[in-house]
């Protein structure tokens, strides 16, 4: 396949900040995914500090776009395209997309959603002046700044080399969530203000996107317990669709325990964590945005790859993961291998460990007394 080339593409690499006056970004994705672009876009508004930055992502991250308004403008809905579970393929819907698009065409088109094998078409199909993105080795991309998807990286620094070939700045590697005085309200809306005291509960989320990244229900509720038993307060989480994960963790329980599953909105859902004295997760959004407001985390990974989603700060967060998850296959630090994008290779995604080997509740215990017993606001 050859991709449309653009005639006056190199805007950015003209090396002039100002001609950059309306970027989009492509990142279609879920909460955790864009909480590890958040130190991208924060070095991208660095980098062209006057220009117009739209989200191309899904309708839900509209509340994320209007929460990082310093570094985003806009939600623009990601239309769909062939490849792509997110969105549900309209021909017609993108068609009518790609034509407005090209209509108003953008200065600079990003696609910083994955390694370019499905999307990079769709961004040379925008009719930017220029383009960016990742790439795999052999594969056409468009005019522009494309630089070899770096699989060996954690995903927050894997953006932050694009960031760096786009001229920005690279050092600041933070997650950040910033509470605002409605996100308060929110919760309070959930849950009575005077149910929880900031420091003194547990947030344990039991729920994550994908069936085969989930930690047994028993397992979260022995957990529970052993916090209760400490005297923390145990808070259940959960969205909608994971209510039957949280119901069956609370009814695995022997103390008392409070169920928000489907019961808080994104805003409220950072207080909560914000307020909270420690999260249990599985590997997913919670355990990003515990990340993000400096909550002490155990994250619990059971088919996804820990280099590529623990935190990078290891001292307040911990990752568990299990004997034989597997090991990173031996080519996965070579840019882009196709390898590396397989069922089963941990530099994509992975099989579940076997239950045999699943990560211990002990061992979970171990860690959350560890970040327990270190002073509130430092960990040792």
């Amino acid at each position: 396949m050859t991709l449309p080339q653009n005639p006056t593409a190199g805007v950015v690499g003209q090396g002039a900040a100002s001609r950059v006056h309306e970027i989009v970004v492509l990142r279609a994705l879920a909460l955790g995914d864009l909480l590890c672009a958040v130190p991208f876009l924060r070095a991208l508004r660095g980098r062209f500090p006057e220009a117009r930055i739209s989200l191309l992502g899904l309708p839900w991250a509209a509340a994320f776009v209007a929460r990082f308004d310093e570094y985003l403008d806009a939600l623009v809905p990601f239309p769909g395209w062939p490849g792509l579970p997110e969105v549900p393929f309209d021909p017609a819907r993108t068609v009518r997309f790609l034509r407005a698009a090209q209509e108003h065409r953008v200065d600079l088109a990003i696609q910083a959603h994955g390694t370019g094998v499905d999307l990079n078409a769709f961004i040379a199909l925008l009719g930017a002046r220029d383009s960016a993105g990742y790439m795999l080795s052999g594969r056409p991309v468009p005019d522009g700044t494309w630089i070899p998807y770096p699989g060996e990286l954690p995903e927050v620094r894997r953006h932050l080399r694009l960031a760096a070939a786009l001229g920005a700045d690279p050092s600041d590697e933070r997650l950040e969530w910033p509470i605002r005085p409605n996100d308060e309200a929110a919760l309070a809306a959930a849950i009575a203000p005077d149910a929880l005291v900031s420091g003194a509960y547990v947030v344990v989320h039991p729920g994550a996107s994908l069936p085969n990244r989930r930690w047994p229900p028993a397992r979260f509720a022995a957990v529970a317990d052993r916090l209760a038993a400490d005297g923390l307060r145990v808070v259940l989480t959960g969205v909608e669709s994971e209510a039957a994960d949280v119901a069956a963790v609370r009814s695995a329980m022997r103390a008392p325990a409070v169920n928000l599953a489907g019961r808080t909105s994104l805003d409220a859902l950072g207080a909560l964590v914000g307020g909270a004295r420690l999260v249990v997760s599985n590997d997913t959004g919670v355990g990003h945005l515990a990340e993000a407001v400096g909550t002490p985390s155990v994250r619990i990974f059971r088919a996804s790859d820990p280099l590529r989603w623990a935190a990078l700060e290891t001292t307040r967060h911990a990752a568990l993961v299990p004997r034989d998850l597997g090991r990173r296959c031996e080519r996965a630090s070579e840019p882009g291998h196709p390898d590396c994008l397989v069922v089963g290779c941990l530099a994509q995604g992975a099989e579940p460990a076997p239950s045999r080997s699943l990560v211990g509740v002990d061992e979970v215990l171990a860690a959350a007394d560890r970040l327990l017993r270190a002073p509130v606001g430092r960990v040792a």
